[in-house]
């Protein structure tokens, strides 16, 4: 399999964890969208919408959204589940994931805040405040889901799953834009459990080969 990606796309993060929870091995292949590589044409056969991660299979097949690829990831290695038997457990780690990656994600990527930069000519303050206000929204919401759930280890259970290969980046993201995350205990416990497994660890953005400050 080859994985494209950048190191600081938390997309591309929740599939590099993915990948280290399961041990599949892939190659790695670097998309500066900082640079707008995402944009020029050989990625974009590839990708449509112009973004990290895709995924190409053993196969051949392109897969370019992240939760399809953790689907994916999850049906030709289930030894490793991201998502439980149960149908009712298996639609709350899905409500949790879809929360980060519909509801936060979207309206704080790179692309959103470019086009508030330009060409709306929102300035600097009020973006990072746009940015503040969708995490509080997003992370007070997961916050009450993960209470709901009880005190498990992580998201749901005793082993990381779906639902922590989402988190984990969003917060990453959270921490480096400055935003306030005591009001999220929960969601504060979880992420540090997940930062102590060799997974995570692996998949970190300053692990990465691309990694730059």
């Amino acid at each position: 399999m080859i994985l494209y990606s950048f190191f600081n796309s938390s997309t591309s993060y929740r599939v590099r964890i993915a990948l280290a929870l399961k041990g599949l091995a892939h190659e790695l292949r670097t998309v500066d969208i900082r640079a707008g590589e995402q944009y020029a044409g050989p990625h974009r056969t590839l990708s449509p919408v112009g973004g990290v991660p895709v995924l190409v299979t053993d196969e051949g097949e392109v897969i370019t959204q992240s939760l399809a690829i953790l689907d994916y990831l999850d049906r030709i290695a289930p030894q490793v589940p991201l998502y439980p038997a149960d149908p009712v457990q298996r639609a709350h780690v899905l409500e949790l994931a879809l929360l980060i990656s519909c509801d936060i994600h979207p309206l704080n990527n790179l692309r959103a805040l470019k086009y508030l930069a330009d060409p709306l000519a929102v300035g600097p303050e009020a973006r990072s405040a746009w940015y503040a206000h969708w995490i509080a929204e997003g992370l007070g919401a997961a916050e009450v889901l993960l209470q709901r759930r009880g005190s498990s280890t992580y998201c749901f259970g005793d082993s990381p799953g779906a639902a922590d290969c989402c988190l984990v980046p969003q917060v990453a993201n959270a921490l480096r834009m400055g935003c306030d995350l005591t009001p999220y205990p929960r969601v504060q416990q979880i992420h540090a459990t997940c930062l102590s497994h060799p997974a995570f660890q692996a998949a970190a953005p300053e692990r990465q080969p691309d990694h730059r400050p």
